[in-house]
């Protein structure tokens, strides 16, 4: 009988007596490498974006720290240069009362003509009409479709007339008690829907043309336009890389 065959037989009677000897070596080698990795992906010599450069809101900030170096900065466009005219730490995301009325120091800076209006009946279609109604009386989708939805409370109440611009902008973001936030309208965007409110509540010196704007599956200016919260104008300390004209072009710009 060879030895390969006599290894192979005398194998499965041998390993129930070995298992119990090899085990414990086994299972400490084991734990050593299972207690590594998570020793590993803590370790900050990993590059993978875990520490980095981060400047916050109103925090002093030096490409001199050690911090910094190696800071590429914010690209170009991508930072905002608007601002918010209710930003979270001046008034809060809260849907109680007392924040609602917050609102009203707030003035409507965006005009009642006809950009404004048409705006507004194109984000209140989308985002107010199925509850409020087309013509804000509380007579939305969800009412017609089960009178047991009819909870929303008509925009045409004396004392949602008597409400400031600032306090309508306002519940729009936060919400309410039954009125979810709507604060994806941006807020220019949100002051125009407030214009349209007023249109609707017959405040203005004409009327408002009501219903959807356009029909299922328009396109173009039927849907909301691009964003405006984001910058529209490169930042200051950005230099362009388009060559420089021969006329307007002043020292220092249009050059790499």
């Amino acid at each position: 009988m060879s030895n390969s065959l006599a290894v192979r037989r005398a194998w499965p009677r041998a390993w129930p007596r070995a298992w119990p000897r090899a085990w414990p070596r086994g299972w400490v080698r084991a734990s050593f490498v299972l207690a590594f990795v998570p020793l590993a992906a803590g370790c900050d010599w990993f590059t993978d974006f875990k520490q980095q450069p981060s400047v916050g809101p109103w925090q002093r900030f030096s490409t001199d720290s050690a911090a910094g170096r190696g800071f590429r900065g914010q690209p170009a466009n991508s930072v905002s240069t608007h601002g918010s005219y209710a930003p979270g730490y001046a008034i809060s995301y809260s849907n109680t009362l007392a924040t609602a009325d917050s609102f009203n120091v707030l003035k409507n800076p965006a005009a009642a003509d006809e950009r404004s209006l048409v705006n507004g009946r194109k984000y209140y279609a989308i985002n107010c009409a199925v509850c409020h109604g087309d013509l804000a009386d509380g007579n939305g989708y969800l009412r017609q479709l089960n009178p047991a939805y009819g909870f929303t409370s008509s925009l045409l109440l004396d004392v949602t007339k008597n409400r400031t611009d600032g306090y309508i902008w306002g519940h729009i973001r936060n919400g309410g008690p039954l009125m979810p936030s709507y604060n994806r309208i941006e807020e220019m965007d949100r002051w125009d829907v407030v214009n349209y409110v007023r249109g609707l509540q017959g405040k203005l010196a004409q009327p408002v043309l009501t219903g959807p704007l356009g029909l299922p599956g328009e396109t173009g200016d039927k849907l909301p336009g691009a964003t405006r919260t984001g910058p529209t104008v490169p930042a200051k300390y950005v230099r362009s890389t388009i060559a420089p004209t021969a006329v307007g072009t002043k020292k220092g710009e249009g050059h790499p």
